[in-house]
């Protein structure tokens, strides 16, 4: 496929159902530098974060293997984005994996992924986070409760997903501006957590002596070598979100420091955590 240089320097394909001389669909760009860079930090850190922890440690069975994890799953992340970030650049086109595989191999491959993603995978995953949401926040309602009502659960799980709807359906700017909260109050939560913890380090409340165990009970298998992988590769979704939006970005060709930016803010926040 053919592209074409507009006035504004971005790249549009061309062909028969462009030179026909209809007016052609463009989405309008509204989403900056800063919003982007907020948009990727703030669909890794999500509920993944808060609740992958655990999953890690009891996987691995000590806390210096569960540390090796955390980098690694942080380190394949970072070379995930960083290669995203290039193909971006490369090929500014609103869809992500779907616009990539339709260029690579066909329209039936990138039909096949793209249906298995609205249909099955991109649900599931906004039902886990959406699910792991109700429970926080109806958690200040059941105080000592281990468990919730399942159908107060999903009832504020469904409102969650239905707002979020309606603000991205209203306006890219509201659901910008929705998503640096967001953001902005997770990256809060995460620093309150570390410098807590680097406090009660000081007052010298842990014992230093666990140190030299760090690694003791440490698991062989490979099924919880994998779910700890699992877990940890979890948090660190959403580094490729932002191809899925390229064309609704004030300066595509920015994408390699807008990836870099938002990549380091969340290994950052991660890591420390």
């Amino acid at each position: 496929m053919e592209r074409s240089k507009e006035q504004d320097g971005s790249e549009k394909p061309t062909g028969p159902e462009h030179d026909s001389g209809a007016p052609g669909l463009s989405l309008k760009r509204e989403i900056g530098l800063w919003s982007a860079v907020s948009m990727t930090a703030g669909c890794m850190i999500g509920s993944g974060i808060f609740m992958s922890p655990q999953g890690v440690l009891v996987y691995m069975g000590s806390p210096g293997a569960s540390l090796v994890v955390w980098a690694t799953c942080g380190l394949l992340a970072m070379l995930g984005a960083l290669c995203y970030a290039e193909m971006g650049s490369l090929v500014p086109e609103t869809g992500g994996d779907y616009a990539y595989i339709l260029r690579t191999f066909g329209s039936l491959p990138a039909f096949l992924v793209i249906y298995m993603f609205v249909l099955v995978a991109r649900p599931a995953a906004i039902t886990a986070v959406s699910l792991s949401f109700a429970e926080y926040a109806l958690a200040p309602f059941y105080p000592g409760c281990s468990s919730f009502p399942q159908i107060t659960v999903k009832i504020v799980a469904s409102s969650c997903i239905l707002l979020l709807l309606l603000i991205n359906f209203w306006s890219s700017r509201i659901s910008t501006v929705v998503m640096n909260v967001c953001t902005a109050a997770k990256v809060f939560s995460l620093l309150v957590i570390v410098v807590g913890g680097t406090v009660v380090l000081a007052q010298g409340r842990s014992r230093a002596e666990s140190l030299l165990f760090a690694f003791h009970n440490t698991t062989q298998q490979a099924g919880r070598i994998g779910m700890a992988f699992y877990h940890g590769l979890w948090s660190f979704d959403g580094w490729n979100n932002i191809n899925m939006v390229v064309e609704e970005l004030k300066n595509p060709k920015g994408k390699t420091e807008i990836h870099k930016r938002g990549i380091i803010l969340n290994s950052y926040c991660q890591h420390s955590y």
